[in-house]
């Protein structure tokens, strides 16, 4: 299993996987022109995670902004991470938004209701 850091740009994220912690923290703006492309590696990674798992996985959502491609590739993300809890390990979700930020809200709430893991929304202050 390989660990990820890839840096944030304007267009993409910052994705960092530690497979070893169990933990994986996705933050920025996602807007790349070829989404299954960008995230292609990171869902390869899950797959191999999801092999040998740690017993409890933490995700950090911290999406400013994204498109729809980005969506659906973080929904994908989202279902292999469900995966693991179909086998008895703990997964738990952190969407974090801004107080002012209703739209990325709303989007995590669907999210939530589209997958059976714990989610968190998280509210960060904008003072």
């Amino acid at each position: 299993m390989i660990d990820m850091n890839i840096i944030e740009t304007e267009e993409t994220p910052s994705i960092e996987f530690k497979s070893e912690e169990g933990t994986l923290l996705i933050k920025g703006r996602s807007i790349p022109e070829n989404s299954l492309e960008f995230y292609a590696p990171l869902m390869d990674n899950l797959e191999e995670y999801n092999k040998m798992p740690n017993s409890v996985t933490k995700v950090d959502f911290q999406l400013e902004y994204f498109n729809t491609s980005s969506s659906k590739c973080i929904l994908q993300i989202m279902k292999q991470l469900e995966g693991l809890t179909s086998k008895g390990n703990k997964v738990e979700i952190d969407w974090y938004y801004e107080e002012d930020d209703e739209e990325i809200l709303e989007i995590g709430e669907d999210f939530s209701n589209m997958i059976k893991i714990p989610f968190n929304l998280k509210m960060i202050s904008n003072n």
